[in-house]
Order: C-alpha cells, then structure tokens, then sequence
C-alpha cells in the first residue's frame, strides 16, 4: 500500500475540543445547528446551519458559506497547518477499550486499482454530494475509516510512541468518548512506517464507502485536468485514518418493520416456527449471544430466534452473515418486504442506541415488531472484501466515529 505523511490543517491544542465535531452524516442540520458551537467544524461541514431559516444542504449559497467559512477559520487560527508532513496517531476510547489508529494519506491509485477494498454499495448521488464539498474547499475535511491486518513492529510502533510522547490533543467529547491525538514528526519513524505499508496487501474500508469514493474520484479528476501531472500531486492522496484490525470492533446493527404482512402475531410465530427455534423470553430485553440467534420483540414480549440447520449457508461469505439468514427467511419470506434499500416498511437501528430503542419503536405502535442481532466480526467483513462481495444494506456499525476537524489535509 502507498501511504504518506501530510502537512495537516489542524486547531491549536487550546481549541480542539471546540473545533471538532461528530460527522456530517450522523446528525441532521437541526442537530448539527443545536449541537454547533462558535468554532466547530460544523459550520463548515454543514454549513446550512448558518441560515435562518436552515437552508437546503445542497444549495449554492450553502456551498458558498462552506468555502467562507474554511477560509475564516483559518484567518481566525482556529485551524492552522503544520509545517512539515508527518504521520499522527488518533486514539478514540469507548466503554474502557481504546484504539489506535494512523492518521495518513492514502493513495487514490490504491482505491482504483481495488487495493483499497471495499464491502458496501455507494449510491452516485451521495458520492456527488460529497465530491462538491472536497472540490471547492480543494481539501478533504474529514476522514475516512480504514482498517488494515495488523503487523506487529506497526503495533509497537504506535505503542512506544504513545507511552513516550506527550499528546497534542487529549479530551473528552459530549458523548462520552475519549479522543487523544499525537503528531508523528520523527522522520526516522516516518520512513519506516511508509516502508511497512508498502507490504501490506490492502487497507480495507471500515466506515466511509461514499466519503472514499468522492475523495478517489476527485483526485482522478484533478489528475485529468492537470496536463503536467506527475502522480506526486497532494491531490493522488487522501485523509485515513488506518486501523489495525485486532482493535476494531463492530456493534450490532438491527431492524424494525412496520407490519407483519397481514398476519397476526400468532399467526406471525408460527410461520417462524418453520425456520426457527422460538423461545419466548417474557418482557426482559433479550440480546442475542451468538451467530444465527436473534432477539425479537412483538406483541409487549421479548423472543429468542435460532436459526435451524440448513437454513443458512456458513460456508459462503455472505450467506453465513445473520442479515442475511434473517432477510432470507423473514422479510422474504414471511414479510415480503422487497429491496430492503427502498422499501418503506423497515427501517435500521445502531446498535449504539440499545436495544430499548428497539422496544420503545414497537410499543409507540410506530412499528409492529423488532428485530436484535449478533454484530458481525472485522474477519467476516474482511473475508467478503477479499472475495469481491458486498454486504447487504445497514450491516455494520462502527462506534465510536471518527471526530471530525482533529486534522484536515488539503489537495495542493
């Protein structure tokens, strides 16, 4: 893989809290406008907020505010860019457990030529949305999230350089998670965490299918309009942040829908019994504790679900994930809900809310019965990158997201 180090646009140690902020897709301008301070990066990542009333996101006037207010910041020294390239190391803590991840610019010829591997359809309208914003801010403002097969000298590296190495940054966010970041400057140790990458087969796309794509497509278009183009351009290169794989971990991501297909709840439970061994729970919340076993919320009662022999195919990449026994054999065919992307009788729930959340949507009458499942492994989403699949929709849920605006690298 080809990796390299960057001179980042960054805040002052003194104003990264402020600064930085959740993700532009995990919150909608309301919330973004509610959550904003006067020096977070939400202003410029979501920069409909700044009109009243909040403007469409997809205006040019909105697009407009994004390029001013990049360009104020860094005015003010808000954000200010280093004066050297260097690798960083961005820690984020959740529930006790820490990962590390490096911070880099990845290679756009790496995500074209498949090396950069991914799991996930993307939609042309979303990546066209995020092209705008890196082409007229000329930068990318917010990372995406790669992991990669950990390499033991690359675990030690980031370990000695944490324990020896005061942090540039080292605060707790509203949410309750951690975010510590370091700035690598030692060009011994730079070089040789560029040589380590160069062996490592692939990087793997754990969060941020659309942000990679737009960042990719808009390198390749700077690179056709540039007829002096040497591949060592700023802009063949965008923001990572590269984790080692045995760090990661996947949170469940589950379902709700909105009726049972004219069935009753008996009725619905028998039909069940066909696929699955059903167990009733009573009113306890019931987390499933293993592949192919499901929790099941219906009718005010908590249910265990364990999928029969024969019913899923383990030896296949995509058949053994239990979205997809579950679409199989319950929203195929019992609930004939159609292309789960579109329809408008399911919707998906992160984990991170909890399974109450899930209670709480049935018993409002909002939705007729809910649906916990087991969260899938980093090998079960490496496994079916490497054979060329693609996960069915809403699979994976990282938590905790990458905060936003720590550091920025621009194209040129």
């Amino acid at each position: 893989m080809k990796i390299k180090p960057f001179a980042g646009v960054r805040p002052p140690r003194e104003l990264a809290a402020d600064v930085a902020s959740r993700p532009y897709d995990v919150l909608n301008s309301a919330e973004a406008k509610s959550e904003a301070g006067e020096k977070s990066l939400l202003h410029i990542i979501k920069p409909e907020i700044d009109f009243d009333p909040i403007a469409d996101e997809h205006s040019q006037p909105v697009y407009d505010k994004a390029v001013e207010n990049f360009k104020l910041w860094q005015e003010r020294g808000w954000l200010v860019q280093d004066d050297k390239e260097m690798y960083y190391i961005y820690a984020q803590t959740m529930d006790g457990r820490t990962q590390y991840g490096l911070v880099a610019a990845a290679n756009v010829d790496d995500y074209m030529t498949g090396k950069i591997k991914k799991h996930e359809l993307t939609r042309k309208d979303k990546e066209d949305d995020r092209m705008i914003h890196v082409r007229i801010q000329n930068a990318n403002l917010e990372p995406v999230f790669f992991a990669y097969p950990d390499v033991a000298e690359m675990n030690k590296i980031i370990s000695d350089y944490v324990a020896s190495h005061e942090p540039e940054y080292d605060f707790v966010a509203p949410d309750g998670f951690g975010h510590t970041f370091w700035k690598i400057d030692d060009d011994a140790i730079i070089n040789r965490i560029t040589e380590i990458f160069r062996d490592i087969p692939a990087l793997y796309v754990a969060d941020g299918h659309h942000r990679t794509a737009a960042a990719a497509r808009v390198g390749a278009e700077k690179r056709e309009q540039n007829p002096n183009h040497t591949g060592n351009e700023e802009y063949n290169y965008f923001l990572a942040v590269i984790f080692p794989e045995s760090q990661l971990h996947v949170i469940d991501y589950n379902r709700v829908v909105r009726d049972l297909n004219g069935l009753t709840p008996a009725e619905f439970l028998d039909k069940l019994r066909e696929s699955f061994e059903v167990t009733e729970m009573g009113t306890e919340i019931y987390k499933p504790n293993k592949l192919h076993n499901f929790g099941m919320y219906l009718d005010g009662k908590w249910y265990s679900l364990t999928a029969k022999p024969g019913t899923y195919n383990d030896g296949d990449p995509i058949g053994v994930l239990d979205v997809t026994v579950l679409s199989n054999l319950v929203f195929d065919k019992i609930l004939n809900l159609g292309d789960l992307r579109t329809s408008k009788r399911i919707d998906f729930v992160g984990g991170i809310r909890g399974l109450g959340e899930l209670q709480k949507r049935v018993d409002s009458g909002e939705m007729a019965v809910a649906f916990a499942l087991y969260p899938v492994t980093m090998r079960q989403i490496i496994d079916i990158a490497d054979t060329g699949n693609i996960m069915p929709p809403k699979t994976t849920w990282f938590e905790p997201k990458l905060r936003s605006g720590l550091v920025i690298h621009k194209l040129s």
